[in-house]
């Protein structure tokens, strides 16, 4: 049974662990720059910045990532999970220049979590549908998830 349970979770395990060494990287950069300069100059002040909007908003990642792979589907979940990793870090290393080089990451890790939700929600109407409609459309849903997680890449 065990093995069954890690099968359905495995990625979404992988996904969280990387978030923690990203979390840990960006930690890194906010304190190697505090010590380099007693945490006064500017650019201190922006990576501490896009640290803290970072960690604003790991919580719901973690939640509507875990939400949507246990509800719907591991694979298209994880897979989103890890462009918005790459959209996090886009985020950041936009904010070590200039704030407004921020903003393409931003957005496109908004997207990802509407997408996640989006996610969820199906996952949770499907499971709905299941107990009081006898019908189960996870197939299928399944199937238009892992066509549409793709489509997260496009710019």
């Amino acid at each position: 049974m065990e093995e069954m349970v890690m099968e359905n979770i495995f990625l979404l395990v992988l996904v969280t662990l990387l978030s923690v060494v990203q979390n840990a990287f960006f930690a890194q950069k906010v304190e190697k720059e505090c010590k380099a300069h007693d945490g006064k100059t500017p650019a201190f002040e922006r990576l501490s910045c896009a640290n803290r909007n970072c960690m604003d908003a790991y919580p719901t990642f973690l939640a509507v990532m875990w939400c949507a792979g246990i509800c719907l589907s591991q694979a298209p979940a994880a897979f989103a999970g890890i462009v918005y990793l790459v959209a996090r870090q886009k985020y950041f290393v936009g904010y070590m220049g200039q704030t407004c080089q921020s903003t393409p990451g931003f957005l496109f890790g908004k997207r990802v979590l509407f997408f996640l939700s989006l996610m969820c929600v199906v996952g949770i109407l499907n499971y709905l549908l299941v107990m009081y409609g006898s019908s189960d459309y996870k197939e299928y849903i399944q199937t238009i998830t892992k066509a549409a997680s793709t489509l997260l890449l496009i710019p």
